[in-house]
């Protein structure tokens, strides 16, 4: 397993809440946490899941980002969302996760491969890590994870679910 993923605030927020969080260390080899996430979920409260997990856990993964590149700041992003894309798009190798349609659309502009929290789950039942990705999704919209019915039906398809 050789994947190297950015991520982004939303799939960390969202992972720790359900206490899926540990599905993105098991799928890949490498984790970079950009200084803007850290940012974004340390404003959060201190009884937050992905805060608590960023002071321990997730610690070793986080980078400083110290600068947005040009490319990606065209898109006026959020912080979290333009360091992880500039993490990305200025080291070939590594996969944005991220949820914000936004980014998603600037990722696919900037030709820098994107994955959401849904693929991630995907990723973890097709691998064997999960039973089962159903639960989980509706494990996601119980914390407020927006998705349509039409997107999750589409997802739960690629897995035979």
């Amino acid at each position: 397993m050789n994947r190297r993923w950015v991520v982004n605030a939303s799939p960390l927020i969202t992972l720790a809440k359900i206490s899926q969080i540990n599905l993105l260390s098991q799928l890949c080899s490498e984790i970079v946490i950009p200084s803007g996430v850290v940012q974004e979920i340390n404003i959060g409260s201190d009884n937050d899941p992905a805060k608590i997990w960023l002071s321990n856990e997730g610690s070793p993964w986080i980078r400083e980002v110290e600068q947005i590149d040009s490319q990606v700041a065209n898109w006026d992003l959020g912080l979290g969302e333009s360091h992880v894309l500039s993490w990305v798009y200025s080291n070939p190798g590594y996969e944005a996760i991220l949820d914000d349609r936004a980014a998603k659309n600037a990722a696919l502009a900037l030709k820098v491969p994107v994955r959401g929290t849904l693929g991630v789950i995907l990723l973890a039942k097709q691998e064997g890590i999960v039973s089962a990705a159903k639960p989980i999704f509706e494990q996601l919209a119980q914390v407020g994870f927006r998705v349509t019915p039409e997107v999750l039906a589409a997802a739960l398809r690629l897995v035979n679910e």
